[in-house]
């Protein structure tokens, strides 16, 4: 398990914004930030796909002649075994969600660095905790709609609550 884990932000001021709105009224943001947590999974799911958006940095020529004598090339990047893919998971609560791995190699790969005996390997980031920019409109699209149901909702409460009043005094 990773001792150190990183923390990726989402750094779209027009998301934020909305979110932090929603959060100053007073809402209940656990069912939004369910399903954020499942857009960051499935983007997260379509970066492994292509290999990364945009592309990843192509595997190193040392690289490729290891993978070829183990039967592993051609293949994806990233994922000779699955591991580091099967080991994203997700989790929410009342006003975040979240996306990482507890492998101990995955910020790496996603940031990039030197790894190996005496740090002499470079690998380069390749970013599969990156949302594009439709995922951000897809957060943000699922953030207006939640913001829509809650004013429905707060539409029928007070006419219900207006209804039930009138009966009770006509």
């Amino acid at each position: 398990m990773a001792n150190n884990p990183i923390e990726i932000r989402i750094d779209n001021q027009e998301v934020n914004q909305r979110l932090l709105e929603l959060a100053h009224r007073g809402e209940n943001l656990r069912p939004l930030m369910k399903n954020v947590a499942g857009i960051l999974a499935y983007s997260t799911e379509e970066n492994f796909a292509n290999e990364g958006r945009p592309k990843w940095v192509d595997l190193a020529e040392s690289t490729k002649k290891k993978r070829q004598k183990t039967g592993h090339y051609p293949g994806q990047i990233l994922q000779v075994t699955g591991q580091l893919a099967s080991s994203i998971s997700t989790h929410y609560d009342e006003d975040s969600a979240v996306i990482g791995s507890n492998l101990d190699y995955a910020a790496i790969h996603q940031l990039g660095g030197q790894a190996g005996r005496k740090k002499a390997v470079s690998i380069p980031a390749r970013p599969y905790l990156e949302l594009t920019e439709d995922d951000y409109q897809e957060i943000l699209a699922e953030t207006e709609k939640y913001i829509e149901a809650m004013e429905v909702g707060r539409k029928w409460y007070k006419q219900s609550l207006n209804e039930a009043l009138s009966n009770k005094y006509d």
